[in-house]
């Protein structure tokens, strides 16, 4: 993430995704960046001041409901997006404050989500 955007982070992880803030150990907190985790994910976040995004590359994380997420995201002015089935699974993309792409996931319910 770019240096100095750790209120973003919050306002995307924190705040429309659900996450939980975790706080950086003191000797690392000095770097900037912002740590999240939900159940068994956990999601540092680091600082590159000359920072670009990853937008192919990326985490994919499970979520309980991803329509909710979606309704979130976009409702917050987040881009969601659909890409091919993943048999087995409802998902999405969302793209962060900074660019980078993120994976939304849940176990198929038998229907589609549309984003």
């Amino acid at each position: 993430m770019p240096r100095g955007r750790e209120d973003d982070a919050r306002a995307f992880y924190r705040d429309v995704l659900g996450m939980s803030e975790r706080p950086k150990p003191e000797n690392l907190a000095r770097r900037g960046g912002v740590w999240f985790y939900a159940e068994a994910a956990e999601l540092h976040l680091g600082v590159e001041d000359d920072f670009r995004a990853a937008k192919k590359a990326h985490p994919a994380l499970l979520v309980s409901d991803v329509q909710l997420i979606a309704d979130r995201c976009s409702a917050a002015g987040y881009a969601v997006n659909s890409d091919e089935p993943l048999p087995g699974y409802d998902r999405i993309y969302v793209t962060d404050p900074f660019g980078n792409r993120i994976e939304l996931l849940q176990p198929a319910t038998g229907g589609k989500t549309e984003a």
